[in-house]
């Protein structure tokens, strides 16, 4: 069982900068691929960003690529999303996900209770 708790989320600038973090509990956070998704209002939960569970292969949605890091802390059991140049179509609440296998919509086992972020001026 994993449990996901995100943080970070909140009103930002167009431009601006937001950094997002999620703490897993247990100790198995190692074995998960790590994930973030986002869903805006009246629209279906997108796929963000990616990193394997070794740190590796961080792979990133084309809206996003160039903008947003992903990366992960093992020692923290922490997944880190880094939002830069934020847009008013980054707008939506953003969820967490933890994968045993390659992150995917379908391939997620657990996910946290999401974190709002509007960009906005």
């Amino acid at each position: 069982q994993v449990q996901l708790v995100e943080s970070g989320g909140g009103l930002v600038q167009p431009g601006g900068s937001l950094r997002l973090s999620c703490a897993a509990s247990g100790r198995t956070f190692g074995s998960y691929a790590m994930g973030w998704f986002r869903q805006a209002l009246g629209e279906e939960r997108v796929f963000v960003a990616s990193i394997g569970s070794r740190g590796d292969s961080p792979y990133y949605a084309a809206s996003v690529k160039g903008r947003f890091t992903i990366s992960r802390d093992s020692a923290k059991n922490t997944v880190y999303l880094q939002m830069n140049s934020l847009k008013p179509e980054d707008t939506a609440v953003y969820y967490c996900a933890a994968s045993r296998v390659v992150v995917t919509p379908t391939s997620v086992g657990y996910w946290g209770q999401g974190t709002q972020v509007t960009v906005s001026s």
